[in-house]
């Protein structure tokens, strides 16, 4: 293929640093594949000088076999890895690491696990809260956060200085290291050890780096020590798509490598050889309004195209039947299913959708895990009221519910596997205030049983009181009250359509056991289309493109307050949109679980709409 100047002008870099800005489909790996080709058949440079690091296994796997096929004849020892990976091979040469030495992500939620168990933390979501420490404590020690400063998310400092201390000291005495020490140990090496770097120095003359704007602090502080004297750093990326400040990436780090190299080249990638003129000029006019950024104009030689369209829906039920009747157009003209793609922010805004695809038989894939609904701890306790009800008398289900809102029942007034309100009533029986609670509960069970869902679910939040127990819950736990009320609100929603308990039961069961099954897939078939969130559609494309949930508290997520959180919203939307080859469209719904919703600002700045947000 032929390239353009600025191709040509990467491809032939050789020494110093070197910043390479690549706009969505500039052809990025080409020039990645074809600098490695040039430093060893031009420059005559000893493959083994050579190191590309990427940011997982798949694009380095992806990278090494492009480069092959490039080279073609016989294996060249460019060393292709991650950054996790190649400081682990580090670690391994100067401590005498084995992979026993190596805490896998599932022992490190055991660990955690257990150390919350220890303390007996009052959890109901314990796999979201494990998720939430696991990831905060990512984030301290790849931004080398000093503890006292650290304020957690998910509980009290008090309470997470404790399960963080508990599971260090458990994970040295094991003598293990999680992921995240592979990259702050190796930095503590080069400190500790100037021999060693030096030796490393050496070894990797030319360092390339992929989608450099995603680095972190330390791995950006191990790679400059890794880098000197030379600096031949060749890094490669686009600010405008840094997406993973939750994981702990720097898009800071990208815009201020200027500084930190004053003799650095700067190269521009802004011809986008993926989407059509429409497409790029739409979501350049959405970028523009981020001020943190390096100015560019991307460019398209692509046809025209069809418009970017925009679609105002009532509510989300109505907007998946939009995109499943919409999708059922496109495979008629003629695009394959596996050319489909529908983003949203978060899984949340897909779970009508997932329905929808079943209501309507339409294969999908999901590339991320996908929670579900009906095993949020909410949907656990209206199941529960429900079953209750209908003659359940389990001591596990009464336990869910017997005390929300709280009754003051005691469990030692639960002796046996099986519940009677006949033995409660003994156990209480100089207790007159237990015992008009006990009989007010067996009366709410009897009316629950008569209505259906949609009835039973606003009798369970009105009149027995469970509105109150979540605002109680909310405080007690410093949730965001309308989080918990937003779940709320959608599974009384779902329950809507369904005349009868047992009917809709049946309906949690065969959604249950969809998702199942869809965990299993491991690749879409080619009857798929694809449903992911708009962070793991990153590096994908596709012919068409559905982004649905465009509204504000959803795109940008309700969480981003700060001009810079808005920022990074926009460059996920400017990702998403950037994924389309030839069709984009994107939908907002009017309403959402009975609440009044504004467009987000981002369709606003694509339509050129002035209003204030």
């Amino acid at each position: 293929m032929g390239f353009n100047s600025a191709q040509l002008q990467a491809i032939a870099h050789k020494d110093g640093p070197c910043m390479v800005l690549a706009g969505p489909g500039s052809g990025k790996t080409t020039v990645i594949t074809r600098r490695i080709e040039y430093l060893i058949k031009k420059h005559k440079v000893n493959p083994e000088e050579i190191l590309v690091i990427t940011f997982s296994k798949a694009a380095s796997k992806e990278m090494k076999s492009r480069f092959q096929a490039l080279w073609g004849n016989g294996n060249v020892p460019v060393t292709f890895g991650t950054f996790h990976g190649i400081y682990y091979g580090i670690l391994k040469w100067a401590y005498k690491l084995t992979s026993d030495n190596i805490f896998s992500d599932e022992q490190k939620y055991g660990l955690l696990q257990r150390v919350v168990e220890r303390m007996n933390l009052d959890i109901d979501d314990e796999k979201e809260f494990l998720q939430g420490i696991a990831s905060e404590i990512s984030n301290i020690k790849n931004n080398q956060i000093p503890l006292t400063e650290y304020q957690s998310m998910n509980c009290e400092e008090k309470t997470f200085f404790g399960i963080y201390h508990a599971y260090e000291e458990e994970r040295k005495r094991q003598r293990k290291i999680d992921f995240d020490d592979m990259l702050v140990l190796t930095k503590e090496l080069f400190h500790k050890r100037p021999d060693i770097l030096e030796m490393w120095q050496k070894k990797y003359k030319y360092i390339l780096i992929d989608e450099f704007q995603d680095i972190n602090k330390v791995q950006y502080d191990v790679i400059r020590m890794l880098a000197a004297p030379e600096n031949n750093l060749f890094i490669v990326g686009d600010d405008d798509q840094s997406i993973y400040q939750f994981r702990g990436g720097r898009p800071e780090i990208m815009l201020n490598f200027p500084t930190d190299y004053p003799d650095t080249k700067r190269i521009l990638l802004d011809v986008n050889y993926r989407s059509t003129k429409s497409i790029v000029n739409g979501a350049s006019r959405i970028i523009g309004h981020n001020l943190k950024r390096f100015h560019k104009d991307i460019v398209t030689q692509n046809e025209q195209g069809v418009n970017v369209h925009v679609q105002e829906v009532r509510h989300p039920i109505e907007e998946s039947k939009y995109v499943i009747s919409e999708i059922q157009k496109a495979l008629k003209a003629g695009v394959q299913p596996t050319e489909i793609a529908v983003l949203f922010r978060t899984n949340q805004e897909a779970r009508t959708l997932v329905e929808t695809c079943m209501e309507y038989s339409m294969p999908y894939y999901m590339k991320e895990h996908f929670p579900n609904l009906y095993e949020h701890f909410i949907a656990k306790n209206l199941i529960a009221y429900m079953k209750m009800a209908l003659g359940e008398r389990s001591r596990k289900i009464f336990l869910e519910i017997m005390n929300r809102p709280n009754r003051y029942i005691g469990r030692d007034s639960l002796e046996h596997g099986e519940v009677s309100f006949e033995e409660l009533r003994k156990f209480y029986q100089d207790k007159d205030w237990m015992l008009d609670r006990i009989d007010q509960l067996e009366v709410d069970f009897r009316i629950i049983k008569r209505c259906a869902p949609y009835a039973a679910i606003q009798y369970i939040r009105k009149h027995i009181g469970y509105n109150d127990f979540l605002k109680e819950y909310a405080i007690k736990r410093r949730i965001k009250l309308d989080e918990l009320q937003d779940i709320l609100k959608e599974i009384e929603e779902r329950a809507r359509e369904y005349k009868t308990i047992e009917e809709w039961f049946a309906h949690i069961e065969e959604y249950t056991e969809q998702l199942r099954r869809q965990a299993e897939y491991q690749e879409p078939s080619a009857k798929s289309i694809s449903l992911m969130t708009m962070h793991g559609a990153k590096g994908l494309e596709f012919h068409t493109v559905f982004i649905i949930g465009a509204n504000e508290d959803i795109c940008p997520y309700k969480k981003a307050e700060t001009q810079e959180e808005i920022e990074e919203e926009r460059r996920l939307f400017y990702v998403a949109m950037t994924r389309a080859k030839k069709r984009l469209v994107i939908s907002y719904s009017k309403e959402r679980n009975g609440k009044k919703m504004r467009q987000s600002r981002f369709v606003g700045e694509l339509l050129n709409l002035k209003r204030d947000y």
